[in-house]
Formats: C-alpha cells, structure tokens, sequence
C-alpha cells in the first residue's frame, strides 16, 4: 500500500489492522504488513552469560519516555554502509506526537548522563510494537530489549522483520495470521486515547 499520511488517527488504525509505515524521503508513504512476522515472546528473551553480566554491572541505568525525541533520532541517524534513513524528519514529529497521547513509548539506556543505546514503538495493550533501536555502547541496545521484555507489561513483543541480532535474543516467526489474532487478542489502545484521536484528528 502506498499514500496516505501520518496522522495519529491513520497510523492508531494501521497498527490495528497489524501495518506500518515504512519509506524513506523523496518516496510516497509505503505500508507494511509482513508475512511471516518477527516477534518475541517475552518469556523466551535470550540472555547470554556476559550479557547478564552487563545488566548487573555495567553501569547502565533504563528509563521511559524520558528522552522519546532523542531516542528517535539516535535510531535515524546514518549508520555504517547505510546512505540514508527511514526516520524522517515527518515520521519524527508524527511519533513524537503519539508519545504525547501515550501511544508510542521509548526506553532509554543511560551510562551516567548520557544517553547511549535505547528503542522505541507503539504501546497496544500487552502488546509492543518495536520499531527501532540504537546503541552508542556495546549492549546497551540490548539492554534496553531485555527490559522491555522483563517489565511484565507485554505478553507479545512485535519486532517486524526478522535479523539475525533479533534472533540471537530470542526473537521467531509467525505466519500473519497468527499475529493479527494475536493483536485482536492482546493488542488495543486505551478507550480514551481512541476518543481522543477520533474527535481531534483527521
């Protein structure tokens, strides 16, 4: 699918429907809806000896939604062997006005006071929608995803499309159908934050 635009009434009624935004500048907005799709079930998080380690004493400390703007840059900015970003300066402002209505969410991992890894996505009930992560330090994006999958808030992380650094936390496929069953399950935004979206926006 192609068009259309980012309002927080269009992409409440993506996610719902188990699409995401997906494009890069210059391009018309492009939607995704993967089969098979990447998730993690937060009982079956992968966490290596060393990492563990880390989590214990490598002087990180995780917070939420304190710094959601920055984590969505960290995540867009160039990377090595990449020319360009999907996070564009459209989809930025777009998310960040969702994390003002509660819906997208980001976890950020400090060392001190910087920021040096984290993620960020959409809350749906017990499920979380991952859209992207960063990390400056070794593990820090890591520990951040072990986080989010110990919090006890999510019975389904979805990661999209499958890497091998997902894989190496846990992270499998399902058929699409699995996941949308999943999502009318598990997955829904709070009944104020939809009347919110549907009298306010276009």
């Amino acid at each position: 699918m192609a068009g259309g635009n980012l309002s927080p009434r269009r992409l409440q009624a993506a996610y719902r429907a188990g699409v995401f935004p997906w494009y890069e500048a210059g391009e018309p907005i492009l939607w995704w809806s993967p089969d098979p799709r990447c998730v993690i079930w937060p009982e079956d998080i992968k966490v290596s000896r060393s990492l563990r380690k880390t989590i214990r004493n490598g002087g990180f400390e995780v917070t939420e939604n304190l710094a959601y703007r920055e984590v969505m840059k960290q995540c867009g900015a160039p990377r090595p062997g990449s020319s360009g970003t999907w996070i564009t300066d459209e989809m930025i402002e777009a998310y960040c006005h969702l994390n003002t209505l509660g819906i997208a969410h980001s976890l950020e991992v400090w060392q001190g006071h910087r920021l040096v890894g984290g993620l960020y996505g959409i809350r749906m009930g017990r499920v979380f929608v991952g859209e992207s992560m960063f990390s400056t330090e070794r593990d820090a994006s890591k520990v951040a995803l072990v986080h989010l999958a110990q919090c006890g808030h999510y019975r389904l992380i979805d990661c999209q499309l499958e890497t091998e650094h997902l894989t190496s936390m846990g992270a499998s496929t399902i058929k699409r159908e699995h996941y949308l069953h999943l999502l009318n399950e598990y997955g829904d935004f709070p009944v104020e934050q939809t009347v919110q979206l549907h009298s306010n926006s276009a």
